[in-house]
């Protein structure tokens, strides 16, 4: 005997009432892209679960990969045998002693076809008395067992499972429409991506160089950073808008204090644009409240201006080292650390308004006319299509 499915909970998507469907088939097709490099896989649905048949893969790599897929609840290594009580039995005891550091065990029987002819509780009698009339290492305990024997009595076959393993969690990506990810290769905005993700968003992705101030390193830095995001939902296109132009005239022609806020506009207001262009429906920005300067409440109040766009902010509420922690944990923190600067360092005011009104800033920028500075940088937009196809093994706990 060998287990020989992964089965799959949806947690979440069961409570999507007449759209699960919808999410569902979502997940199966994400899952499906997730293990494109293992041709012999099967992913079948039934009734409130998901299979992968492993025909014969080793199952690590398979769960390994399934962990970074948002929607899924929990998946377990499973058994398939016949819907036959001799069957089962030998299952369960096949998964039991396959727990070699457990001491103590519960069984848990789920009885979804309702034509199996002995119901859930006395199934569970009966196969917690044939395990322990079979070994003699194990003794019951229904509260706080080393291992939980659970089988799924379906509609064609019996599951059997001894582990549960914790998935992302989420929703799938692509049931929550599409954002452009203001990507600047700093800390914050790919874990702020990252959790949009596993709101179902589809990403996008737009980063604004300014060389010869940035360096080539700098936007490999961030083409490595999508590379790491597409593990968990598919490819991803980066736009690469060339800014040098266009931030050396806000900073000559705007007064210090407001230059990074004009700055921050001008960016949002190109982003918008490749919104419209691409169908995107909202920005996405790694800014977390009162980190700096640009993040006050106030600041954002006169960037929003800009847009009518929503402006997702996923990490608002999170401190510096909350975020650090997450970054670390999806594998984009070595990244972000590489000491290449994007363009909203290299022009950093000494003391940036942390305060600004808008009135004042409408003043200033009817002295200078941007528009054909950003036609141009747009004119000149670089797009490339990141596609995950390399197995990472960095990767331990999901958020």
């Amino acid at each position: 005997m060998h287990y020989d499915h992964i089965l799959i909970r949806y947690g979440e998507l069961a409570l999507k009432g007449k759209n699960k469907n919808q999410f569902i088939t979502q997940l199966q097709r994400n899952i499906q892209q997730a293990l494109k490099h293992y041709p012999d896989i099967r992913v079948k649905r039934s009734q409130g679960r998901m299979f992968i048949e492993l025909n014969g893969q080793g199952p690590e790599p398979i769960m390994k990969q399934c962990k970074k897929v948002f929607g899924i609840y929990s998946l377990s290594l499973a058994l398939k045998v016949e819907n036959e009580e001799s069957s089962i039995k030998e299952g369960a005891l096949f998964a039991l002693t396959g727990s070699p550091n457990a001491k103590t065990f519960k069984v848990s029987v789920r009885r979804v076809n309702k034509g199996f002819p002995i119901r859930s509780q006395e199934m569970n009698r009966i196969l917690g008395a044939h395990l322990l009339k079979n070994t003699s290492i194990y003794t019951v305990n229904v509260h706080e067992p080393d291992v939980e024997i659970k089988v799924e009595i379906r509609e064609k076959a019996t599951y059997i499972m001894s582990t549960v393993v914790r998935g992302a969690g989420g929703l799938p990506v692509g049931t929550g429409g599409k954002s452009l990810l203001l990507l600047s290769g700093g800390i914050d905005s790919p874990v702020a991506g990252y959790l949009m993700m596993k709101r179902g968003v589809q990403l996008e992705m737009v980063h604004f160089h300014s060389p010869p101030f940035t360096s080539e390193r700098a936007k490999q830095k961030v083409l490595d950073l999508t590379k790491t995001l597409t593990e968990f939902g598919g490819s991803i296109n980066v736009h690469l808008i060339p800014f040098t132009t266009l931030q050396q005239e806000i900073f000559k022609s705007m007064p210090e204090r407001y230059a990074m806020t004009i700055m921050r506009r001008v960016m949002l207001t190109i982003s918008e644009k490749i919104c419209h262009e691409k169908n995107i429906l909202s920005l996405t920005t790694g800014e977390s409240l009162g980190q700096v300067a640009s993040q006050t409440l106030a600041s954002m109040n006169a960037i929003n201006e800009v847009t009518n766009l929503p402006v997702l902010r996923p990490l608002v509420a999170l401190d510096k080292e909350e975020i650090i922690t997450h970054s670390k944990r999806i594998g984009t923190y070595d990244i972000s650390i590489r000491p290449y600067e994007d363009c909203c360092t290299i022009f950093v005011p000494k003391s940036p308004a942390t305060n600004p009104k808008r009135e004042i800033i409408h003043e200033l920028e009817k002295k200078v006319d941007f528009t054909p500075f950003m036609n141009e940088a747009i004119a000149k937009k670089e797009t490339i299509k990141i596609v995950h196809n390399v197995q990472s093994d960095h990767f331990d706990e999901l958020l």
